[in-house]
């Protein structure tokens, strides 16, 4: 047997002991250790720091824009794989909710009720306590049902994915040089590109009166490229085929996150009326004329607190109502809300009423950036 039989006898050796241990590292309990070890990190888009810009803007000059919930965002493009199912993300719905909060927009939850459905059964039957002391022997003070305890949202957002378009574009070359001599050295070279892309369609609708008030169409593109180089030659009766490449696509769900926040940032920058804000970068501004249109006026209603919870309100006398003024391209809409300023005691401009009572627990806020809940008013 020569030396190149004996190194490929200890070769498959190897790899078969290998596949038949079964043994496994007491001190961890595992067979093999998992490769990588990335930290975790933010999952963000070019999009995210204008969301954010959004935010902080919102808080320096004090406005506040009304609580939004969402609901469905759907794979409408019917592109499936039988072996790898969905072509496309199944969670653009959370993807919108990352988004609103990152810009800073109050949300309400409507997707998933279960645990709150159980709460609120468990509390109309006396059962639900919040702070028990004997579970089961001692019963604690019951949780109360109060009308109007649930916040109510002014604007919810919905819509779909509704495109996903492969090879738009493709293109690529292949290059091989080498000598009419068959034991010369031979090269090849090549690279290929691809072009493909995604669209979603979304929709802001009032809550109240189910009237569509914005609707936002945007499409990305996604780009994959490849690079491929190789080397045939014979040294001395052997021959060697050495070949390697590189390839590149991006990401496809990343994408559609990004498509979710770009009509997230419309909506929240005019809900805040911060549409000439410099928070949207240039580069993200290009061909989106037809992409964002208003429909009316994002004003929120205003509505007087009832005398009586619940005393029967008189019908109002039918009023007319004037046409919503035409939305022009560039004429930012009318002032949002703007936060009051903090009150205090003793300030002689400021009724004694309006100043909170001592211990008045705080609304509980979601900081966008860190996620850390703060208490403010």
């Amino acid at each position: 047997m020569n030396h190149r039989a004996l190194i490929a006898a200890l070769l498959v050796s190897s790899i078969l002991s290998g596949c038949a241990s079964t043994g496994f590292d007491p001190a961890t309990g595992l067979y093999a250790a998992p490769v990588g070890g990335a930290p975790a990190t933010a999952n963000a888009t070019p999009l995210t720091p204008a969301l954010t810009c959004l935010a902080d803007t919102a808080a320096t000059r004090r406005l506040a824009a009304p609580r939004l919930a969402v609901g469905e965002i759907a794979d409408l493009t019917g592109k499936l794989d039988l072996e790898t199912g969905r072509r496309v993300t199944q969670g653009a719905s959370l993807f919108a909710v990352t988004a609103l909060g990152r810009a800073g927009v109050p949300l309400v939850e409507r997707a998933d009720q279960t645990v709150a459905e159980v709460e609120r059964t468990y509390a109309a039957a006396r059962v639900l306590s919040d702070n028990p002391t004997g579970a089961g022997e001692d019963p604690g003070p019951v949780r109360p049902v109060n009308p109007g305890q649930i916040a109510g949202s002014r604007y919810y957002l919905v819509g779909g994915i509704t495109e996903l378009n492969y090879n738009i574009e493709s293109s690529g070359g292949q290059l091989g040089v080498g000598a009419i001599d068959p034991e010369d050295p031979k090269t090849v070279l090549g690279g290929s590109r691809f072009v493909m892309n995604v669209a979603v369609d979304l929709r802001l609708v009032d809550s109240i009166s189910q009237e569509v008030v914005a609707i936002a169409a945007y499409q990305k593109q996604i780009v994959g490229r490849e690079i491929r180089a190789g080397v045939f030659d014979i040294f001395g009766g052997v021959a060697v085929d050495l070949s390697g490449g590189q390839s590149a696509l991006e990401p496809l769900q990343l994408g559609v996150r990004a498509l979710i926040e770009r009509g997230v940032y419309d909506v929240a920058a005019e809900l805040y009326g911060l549409t000439d804000s410099a928070c949207l970068p240039p580069v993200q501004t290009a061909d989106t004329a037809g992409g964002y249109r208003l429909l009316r006026s994002l004003q929120p209603p205003v509505t007087e607190r009832p005398a009586q919870a619940f005393a029967a309100a008189p019908v109002p006398a039918p009023t007319r109502v004037p046409a919503a003024p035409p939305v022009r391209s560039g004429v930012p809409l009318a002032s949002p809300l703007i936060l009051p300023l903090p009150v205090s005691a003793g300030d002689p401009a400021v009724p004694a009423a309006a100043v909170p009572a001592e211990g008045t627990p705080a609304r509980p806020r979601i900081d966008p950036r860190t996620w850390r809940v703060t208490r403010g008013g």
